[in-house]
């Protein structure tokens, strides 16, 4: 090998040679230098990026799982098991009963609920009520048994012309509580919401119709029930308004048609009787109102035909004996009987006879004369 070749692979230089170089070497000293920057400055980011993706990675991960179970909620299986009772109020919406539902361990998550309730189209439809549930339901079984046949109700219809006493005897039967819990809250009158034209007694205001009553309902809470249905009703038939424009008042207007309704056999016939009441009421010289059932009303008895013995009973709701109406209702009308009482027929009549007790048809007569001929026709009639 040449000593050339040596001093090449040695890195050997001359003197001249190192002069060339030294004369060159600052610029390529730098682009060395620069060369080697650049390969860290490009290794940097690289590793910048590859950590950014790790992050965003396990990020997006655990991020997923997050979103998982936000938009798929925990949720049991099954129609659950145990009894718990819910009590859906009025005026809650589906997200209040919800958080109910989860609160009582009924469904695993209100979103889990809300979610099926949306999907059974039922969101609006939840009704008030007091339901049987069970204990870790899935969310689609507790929204099928939330249907509003399912409520723990018992049902009690009262008749039109039915008695305070009798009505309150027919609502402790058919609920299972005490008569005394029912007579205790009719005394306590204040506390029902009576109308100011009531005075002091239930009586006459405690309106028929079909109620709902649910195992949480009170005495206090189904009777004031009756007393807004009929506030209900008055409203409706404009009671205080038409009292003015007949030149009574809404209390009269009460006892009026509670006569009505215990003389009436059928509702074809009330505007009539009204007009007949009205008649001997308005009527100069002054005419009794002669009601037998004001009479039964007082002896605690029914019926429309008081015997002459009966008729001697110094009570105030003998009409046969003092004049104008009763010191009060007699019974607890019903629509029919309001709206005769503010809409009495035309006509002159001062008496009716229902001249046959099987089909309750009732007629009218303006004479005395009259009147005896339909007695005598109810008579005949096996009255």
């Amino acid at each position: 090998m040449s000593e050339l070749d040596m001093d090449f692979l040695l890195g050997a230089e001359d003197d001249e040679g190192r002069g060339r170089r030294s004369r060159g070497s600052g610029r390529r000293g730098s682009r060395r230098r620069r060369r080697r920057r650049n390969r860290g400055g490009f290794i940097a980011p690289l590793l910048a990026v590859i950590i950014l993706v790790g992050i965003l990675g396990g990020g997006g991960y655990f991020g997923y799982q997050w979103l998982s179970g936000a938009l798929v909620p925990d949720d049991f299986t099954g129609q659950g098991e145990g009894e718990v009772i819910i009590e859906i109020k009025d005026g809650q919406i589906a997200a209040e009963v919800a958080a109910e539902l989860e609160r009582q361990g009924v469904v695993a998550s209100a979103r889990a609920f809300t979610n099926a309730l949306e999907s059974a189209g039922k969101s609006s439809q939840l009704q008030p009520g007091q339901y049987t549930m069970r204990k870790r339901m899935s969310a689609a079984a507790a929204v099928a048994r939330l249907d509003s046949t399912n409520r723990m109700v018992s049902r009690v219809t009262l008749k039109e012309g039915l008695r305070l006493s009798d009505t309150l005897a027919k609502l402790a039967e058919e609920t299972g509580k005490p008569a005394k819990e029912f007579q205790t809250a009719a005394r306590n009158v204040r506390a029902l919401g009576l109308p100011r034209y009531a005075g002091n007694k239930l009586e006459g205001y405690a309106f028929p119709s079909t109620y709902d009553v649910q195992p949480k309902t009170t005495p206090a809470d189904l009777l004031t029930s009756m007393v807004d249905r009929f506030h209900e009703t008055a409203d409706k038939v404009g009671l205080e308004d038409g009292a003015k424009k007949l030149g009574y008042t809404p209390g009269q207007i009460v006892i009026i048609a509670s006569i009505i309704q215990a003389e009436a056999g059928r509702h074809e016939d009330m505007p009539k009787i009204a007009r007949v009441i009205y008649n001997r009421l308005n009527r100069e010289p002054a005419m009794k109102l002669e009601m037998d059932s004001t009479v039964m009303y007082a002896l605690n008895k029914y019926g429309t035909a008081a015997t002459h013995e009966e008729l001697k009973t110094p009570s105030k709701y003998n009409t046969y004996m003092w004049p104008g109406l009763p010191p009060g209702p007699i019974a607890n009308p019903g629509e029919h009987a309001l709206e005769a009482a503010l809409k009495p027929a035309r006509g002159p009549w001062l008496y009716f006879v229902a001249t046959d007790p099987n089909s309750n048809v009732t007629k009218f007569a303006t004479t005395e004369a009259e009147r005896q001929a339909l007695l005598a026709e109810y008579r005949k009639n096996g009255g």
